[in-house]
């Protein structure tokens, strides 16, 4: 049986849904007469309305824009997650500003965007800790929706399945050959970087290879940390490197090139998410393509049905797309 919404108890009530959420949150300065406010009361009892959590923060002021708030926005990921959200708002009458947040950055963006009355909902990734960006989402007092990443707690995530991404990528370098390969690991402790060292480990357990974490280095999501990590692990000597995405995948390739090594008669690299400038380096990059534009837009049509008041949804991890094979993997060397 579907649950009952806000939209449900307007209609049956005969006012309109800003009035109802009025109603139904209690604020103190309403402007409804008391038998419009009994009778939306009644309603909701009879019809056994419980609020959803997502849209307690329904405005009754709706400014028909959504803010989208990025930790990188040089990252191909989240360029792509943007451009798939803009679709899905425009397609449903709502417009996007985008919000910058550098992780660890002091001010409360987030809580910034939503209390100057400028979005009716927030679509948010963020690479901070969960305490931090806990504490930016309560200070907003909007409905929102996470992208790429979840938080105990938070009504709805949409997330791409990075462990089997990272499985995907692993298999086909076993499938070359290679045996010693290491791994550029994503943020330490953050959600994607678990998921896709589990993918790695998927990978190289289905293999039989025993999991070295002298293998394993962290190299974050930005190119100095690809090249750092990649020089920490140059003395273990892999013939393969998994980095956790494109943008490490192209400073480890640089570090490779600096240290005098071919690409891929030395070592192969596979990145994770496929872009237009994976074809543009050299040699050209090997990548597991992943559907952050997908992404974008399933979590900006999520919360946008929720602002109307629709129940939410959980929505399964998005699979991983096609292994785009290019010039930057080979056979493990002999």
């Amino acid at each position: 049986m579907a649950r009952v919404t806000l939209a449900d108890v307007a209609r049956v009530a005969g006012v309109d849904m800003s009035t109802a959420s009025r109603v139904l949150r209690g604020e103190a300065a309403q402007r409804v007469r008391e038998e419009t406010r009994e009778r939306i009361l009644k309603v909701a009892r009879e019809l056994n309305y419980r609020a959803n959590p997502l849209a307690r923060g329904l405005r009754t002021a709706r400014t028909s824009t959504l803010g989208i708030v990025v930790p990188q926005l040089d990252n191909p990921v989240f360029a792509s997650a943007i451009r798939g959200a803009e679709m899905a708002a425009a397609a449903l009458g709502y417009s996007l500003l985008i919000s910058h947040r550098e992780p660890g950055a002091t001010a409360t963006t987030i809580a910034k965007i939503s209390q100057t009355n400028r979005v009716d909902g927030l679509l948010v990734a963020s690479l901070d800790d969960d305490e931090v960006l806990r504490t930016d989402l309560n200070a907003a007092q909007v409905p929102f929706v996470l992208m790429n990443r979840v938080l105990p707690g938070a009504p709805l995530s949409v997330v791409l399945d990075s462990r089997a991404a990272a499985r995907k990528a692993v298999d086909h370098l076993v499938a070359l050959g290679h045996r010693r390969i290491a791994h550029l690991a994503g943020r330490e402790g953050g959600f994607n970087a678990r998921q896709r060292l589990d993918g790695y480990r998927d990978g190289l357990a289905a293999a039989g290879i025993v999991f070295d974490p002298a293998l394993v280095a962290v190299a974050g999501y930005t190119a100095e940390g690809g090249a750092a990590a990649m020089s920490a692990l140059l003395p273990q000597r892999p013939s393969a490197v998994l980095a956790a995405t494109l943008v490490s995948a192209a400073g480890a390739m640089a570090r490779l090139h600096e240290a005098g090594l071919r690409i891929p008669d030395d070592v192969s690299v596979v990145g994770l998410h496929d872009a237009p400038v994976a074809a543009m380096l050299y040699p050209a990059l090997t990548c597991v393509a992943m559907p952050t534009e997908e992404m974008g837009r399933v979590a900006a049509t999520a919360l946008i049905r929720a602002l109307n008041g629709e129940e939410p949804q959980p929505v399964p991890p998005l699979p991983p797309g096609a292994l785009v094979v290019r010039a930057s993997t080979g056979p493990a060397r002999t």
